[in-house]
């Protein structure tokens, strides 16, 4: 990208009056209308790049025209009448100067700073924070933690007036400590960058307009109000002052949602979080319900917490824990609870009864839906055990083969290997593909001998196709004459290069060794003509990466050059061998005279094609005129029936006297 603004950002500043107020302030191009502008003005722009600074229709001077000494005067915006010479000296100066300007303006618009090449780099400004880095994810855990504290103990404190009373000074240390944080967020809110059109904005005027124009800054500014000095009427043991604290929210489902994407379990984390919500809520309830057994009255009526006359009921831990036990059985709809007396008290079950419904409900049914996100992955990494089974069942296979295909597929679930890895990243773009494939596979392709000269381009797309394949115990991986569609890495295991009569052990494949790599290339004079020339069987269970001819093909189109360098490296690994028939392989001079009979061959297709374009040309307009014809002669054939309907109304008995020719020939004259 480039460091400075292109030639239409500069006219812009100059037609718009604006080059002055740039100089000074660096945020112009970077508002949302004036960008709009900017592109509606240079999408109306031609491609001269003389025009810079002139008017539409302004004639373009030059110091070659005129007569004379060359003194053409500019416009008004230029200012007066200035010599050709002098006039661009001056031009030339401003624009390097305000070219150098714009430069830096728009490095910081990038949010990046140059180097020692002058090119802007990825280099954020110092104290920014970018919302997808991991300081960001780390400050949002803390600044959720006085929100959790005030959701869960504020309100505690609020019913509970004994848990205010017991540890006031910790209340307060805390209360003042949540503050600061909550002050210490709204700083890193303004100094957050955010992206637009995919770039961060670094800007810190940007940035905290569009902070302050946002709705959490409202909520953010409100809980900041200091309430605390309604302490000097209602006193310190009344936190329901410090009630607007509960205001800041949001940056809990924000932090919730970036950890899921960072946990190594995330349906257990989903799991802990529905359990947590859950927990809350009955605690909330809990609160509501001593706060209203307080405010009817301790032991007035069975309904309500008993009376704390009782040494028992008056000891903290029993109110709470009651007062939870009670709180559960309502939301739970398991009932056993006293029966309500007061209008309150049925208010307060029926509308517990109702959140129960609807909140139990949510809860079971995101229970449900993370147990089958569960068995969904597992079926989407791994093969349907299940479904297996029941087709083979279904199809009376062998008994022992079916004991194979279970073993296969629980080898699979315990070792977790994954056979299916084009699935799993088939949402990704190509380019992660690429490189994900390529951390995974890259080195093992540059273990064969085959590809360790390739491009790396090629062995990228190469490491995208090799497909992994688990072999059990005694399947033979290929057959001595099978035609060769694969060849085959060994990433772990052993495998046996066994004889005709599958005893004898010829040979041992350890992990890195491979084969098959020439019957993926079609090379001419092969004398095995690409079909297997050994015996290769598995002896535990085997791990191969399989690298198909169809998909090295289809790579080495895009790729001419290494698909030379590669039969070139067979025909030699071949020659070594003893397995290339030189009377097949073309020589030079063969292949030359094949290069130059495609010459006259491509000009004779292109000609042909030519004039066959031509005849169609001339069949279409033939066509057209005979179709233009016959709407002619049709609309000349109806008006005259029009004219003899009208004339066979006047003298209902024409004249039969005529021949039929005659009156025809009268129609059409």
């Amino acid at each position: 990208m480039e460091s400075n603004l292109n030639k239409c950002e500069v006219m812009y500043l100059g037609r718009t009056n604006k080059a002055g107020e740039y100089m000074t302030d660096s945020r112009i191009l970077k508002s949302t209308k004036d960008r709009k502008d900017l592109d509606s003005f240079c999408s109306k722009q031609p491609s001269d790049p003389l025009r810079i600074g002139r008017k539409p229709g302004e004639k373009r001077f030059s110091c070659c025209e005129g007569s004379g000494d060359h003194s053409k005067k500019l416009g008004s915006e230029q200012g007066g009448s200035i010599q050709c010479g002098v006039q661009q000296s001056q031009q030339q100066t401003a624009s390097s100067k305000h070219t150098a300007h714009l430069k830096d303006t728009h490095i910081s618009m990038l949010g990046g700073q140059t180097g020692e090449d002058g090119e802007p780099g990825r280099v954020k400004p110092r104290w920014i924070l970018d919302p997808m880095g991991d300081w960001y994810i780390r400050w949002l855990a803390v600044s959720t933690v006085p929100v959790i504290y005030n959701w869960i103990i504020l309100v505690g404190r609020w019913s509970f007036t004994d848990l205010q009373s017991n540890y006031l000074s910790v209340w307060l240390f805390l209360d003042y400590l949540s503050d600061l944080i909550y002050l210490l967020s709204m700083a890193v809110r303004f100094n957050t960058g955010y992206l637009e059109q995919g770039i961060l904005v670094t800007d810190r005027w940007q940035i905290a307009a569009r902070y302050v124009r946002s709705h959490g800054f409202k909520l953010d500014l409100l809980s900041l109000v200091p309430t605390d000095l309604l302490y000097l009427q209602f006193g310190v043991h009344s936190p329901a002052v410090r009630l607007n604290r509960l205001l800041p929210v949001r940056c809990l489902p924000e932090f919730l949602q970036r950890l899921e994407t960072h946990v190594f379990y995330p349906n257990t984390y989903r799991v802990l979080c529905t359990s947590a919500i859950l927990v809350a809520s009955i605690h909330w309830n809990a609160c509501a319900y001593f706060a209203l057994s307080r405010h009817i009255g301790f032991g007035q009526d069975p309904w309500v917490y008993p009376n704390i006359s009782d040494p028992d009921n008056a000891r903290l831990r029993r109110q709470y824990l009651y007062s939870f036990y009670f709180s559960t059985l309502i939301l739970s709809t398991i009932g056993n609870i006293p029966k309500p007396v007061r209008e309150e008290e049925f208010l307060f079950v029926m509308v517990d009864f109702l959140i129960a419904v609807l909140v139990f409900a949510s809860i079971v049914g995101n229970m449900e839906s993370i147990i089958s996100k569960l068995d969904k992955a597992a079926h989407s990494v791994f093969p349907d055990h299940q479904l297996i089974r029941d087709y083979l069942r279904s199809q009376r296979v062998d008994t022992k083969l079916q004991r194979r295909v279970t073993e296969w597929s629980q080898h699979l679930r315990l070792y977790k290997k994954v056979t299916n890895e084009r699935q799993i990243l088939q949402l990704l773009p190509d380019k992660l593909q690429a490189e994900v494939a390529a951390c995974v596979h890259l080195q093992t392709l540059r273990k064969v001998q085959l590809f360790q000269s390739c491009d790396q381009r090629v062995l990228y797309q190469l490491a995208m196709r090799l497909q992994p394949q688990v072999f059990s115990p005694g399947d033979y991986v290929c057959r001595k004459g099978d035609i060769g569609r694969a060849m085959y890495i060994v990433q772990d295991g052993l495998l046996a290069v066994v004889a005709d009569d599958g005893l004898s052990q010829l040979a041992v494949l350890e992990a890195g060794n491979y084969f098959g790599e020439i019957s993926i290339l079609n090379i001419a004079g092969n004398k095995s003509g690409n079909r297997r020339t050994a015996n290769v069987r598995s002896v535990g269970y085997s791990d191969l990466f399989a690298l198909g001819k169809d998909d090295l093909t289809e790579v080495l189109v895009d790729f001419p050059e290494a698909k030379e360098m590669l039969e070139a490296k067979g025909q030699e690994i071949l020659l070594r061998m003893g397995l290339l028939d030189g009377a097949v392989v073309p020589s030079e001079e063969e292949k030359g005279r094949t290069v130059r009979n495609v010459g006259p061959l491509q000009n004779s297709i292109d000609l042909l094609q030519t004039r066959m374009a031509r005849l169609i040309a001339e069949i279409e307009s033939s066509f057209q005129k005979m179709s233009f014809r016959l709407d002619h002669v049709e609309d000349v054939l109806g008006v005259d029936e029009d004219r003899e309907r009208k004339r066979n109304v006047e003298d209902p008995k024409p004249d039969e006297t005529q021949p039929s020719s005659r009156r025809a020939a009268q129609r059409l004259s």
